[in-house]
């Protein structure tokens, strides 16, 4: 019983600790070091001496009444600000934890607002502010009672603490590749004190404690079914997929009409044509002029450089005007809304195409590679990185020159299930090549005809982005048929 009420003394504390997506380790060491450290010892022997001063009078024991009398407005006013920034740390962990939970998939999709254009931390799920202030009026209502909800954060924070502890054990083996009785001796050190303030909260189970524990078994009942419905849902899409040959069948003699504008179409494949693209050209018989399959990934690292996030390639030869680009995001990148991310993808698919005419034409020089096409299709290339491509001649698009020194393809797997990514190498401090793996055309045409048959491509492009609203339409139900399916 005693250790259930030591236990209240650290709740406070630890609550700071939710803030470490905005502040760095430094700020929040020297702040709890030099201020909230302090505070605590003064504030919890203020309280002792009291107690040690008036012990026999049971019925006034409180931290208010041991303030002096003069202070006790002035504490009152310090305490509720003090809730605040409390309530505040623990909304913008809960955002960040939702944040990145939706990114690796196991989460059910909410809007999400970047409050900041300087901190990407800084984000605003309204969804998830609106269910927190529910849920504390739900709770200061149900219980009545600041001892029930002590004792529903004290078992809260314990049950953090345990559970840490065993994931660090696991990364002391896994990670940091110690020897196993480091992480033995650290979890039987940590674990057993631990488990003795845990044994110690769950003796106020009854007692408001439930809750917490409810809250967390019907949070993880949703997480494992977004994330289990998720995974056989890709499988559906990957068992079911259409064959490139059938794509590059269709055409008028089927009666399939190529209507323009630039049709975007969302899918979790990295090769191959989803099912539901099928089923949409056979209800109706008619797909845009340019053709692009979207695959966005979350990759398990923070952020993904901007020269390593689009990896483009062709579906078919350059004349049926059909590309493939996966777009890879980091846990903590910034999603790009619609109209910004559109108009990335299209300046991309500009560079790749002026690439790989260049490269087809061998008006420049690149690294050779002796790979061959994808093995699922010989009209499906290789897809190439592309960010910063160098190439003789005048770019009909604006190459970045700012390349940042980590790398999302250095050491990790980034886009397991695709083979035949052809990642960029380091020429230079600003400057990065492309090995592009695909054999050589049966017959090169003359430099007019590549450039005529270049600006061609490059002007079937632009004509289709002016398109304008049918290809915003045809992004759109493809996406929200696919989250229907």
């Amino acid at each position: 019983m005693s250790l259930g009420g030591i236990l209240l003394c650290i709740t406070g504390s630890e609550a700071m600790f939710a803030d470490l997506g905005h502040f760095s380790y430094a700020a929040i060491q020297i702040a709890f070091t030099f201020l909230v450290y302090p505070a605590l010892i003064l504030a919890y022997m203020g309280q002792a001496a009291y107690l040690s001063q008036h012990h026999d009078n049971t019925n006034h024991i409180g931290f208010y009444i041991s303030v002096p009398e003069k202070l006790r407005i002035p504490v009152l006013i310090i305490a509720i600000l003090a809730s605040v920034v409390g309530s505040q740390a623990i909304i913008s962990g809960t955002f960040s934890i939702i944040n990145q939970s939706q990114s690796l998939s196991c989460f059910p999709r909410v809007k999400v607002v970047h409050t900041s254009d300087k901190i990407h931390g800084q984000i605003y799920v309204p969804e998830i502010n609106w269910m927190l202030m529910i849920l504390c009026v739900a709770v200061t209502i149900g219980f009545r009672d600041t001892k029930h909800m002590g004792n529903a954060s004290g078992l809260a924070v314990m049950t953090v603490m345990l559970v840490t502890t065993c994931l660090t054990s696991l990364v002391i083996i896994l990670c940091w590749h110690k020897p196993p009785i480091v992480a033995l001796s650290f979890l039987l050190f940590f674990g057993s004190i631990e488990l003795l303030y845990f044994s110690a909260s769950l003796t106020k189970f009854t007692e408001g404690a439930w809750l917490p524990i409810l809250l967390a078994l019907f949070l993880m009942t949703i997480m494992f079914v977004w994330h289990y419905a998720t995974i056989k849902k890709y499988e559906f899409d990957l068992h079911n997929k259409v064959s490139l040959e059938w794509l590059l069948a269709l055409g008028s003699s089927l009666g399939i009409a190529r209507v323009p504008g630039i049709g975007l179409v969302f899918t979790d494949l990295t090769s191959g044509i989803p099912a539901n693209f099928s089923r949409f050209v056979t209800n109706l018989p008619a797909f845009h002029r340019v053709l692009v399959f979207v695959c966005v990934k979350s990759v398990p690292v923070p952020y993904v450089p901007p020269v390593e996030r689009y990896l483009v390639g062709r579906v078919g030869p350059p004349a049926h005007r059909s590309y493939r680009c996966i777009v890879r995001y980091g846990y903590r990148d910034v999603h790009q809304d619609v109209d910004s991310f559109e108009t990335e993808l299209v300046a991309r698919l500009a560079d790749f195409i002026n690439y790989d005419w260049h490269r087809t034409n061998g008006t420049c020089s690149f690294p050779e590679d002796n790979a061959s096409l994808s093995n699922e299709s010989p009209t499906e290339y290789r897809l190439a990185v592309i960010g910063t491509v160098s190439f003789s001649g005048m770019p009909a698009y604006e190459v970045e020159e700012n390349v940042q020194p980590a790398s999302v393809s250095g050491g990790f797997p980034t886009v397991d299930s695709v083979t035949d990514v052809i990642e960029m190498e380091p020429v230079g401090v600003a400057e990065r090549r492309v090995r592009f793996g695909a054999d050589d055309e049966p017959a090169t045409p003359s430099p007019a005809g590549m450039d005529l048959q270049l600006q061609g491509e490059l002007e079937d492009l632009l004509s289709a982005q002016q398109a304008g609203g049918t290809a915003g339409v045809q992004t759109w139900r493809s996406r929200c048929h696919q989250c229907l399916f």
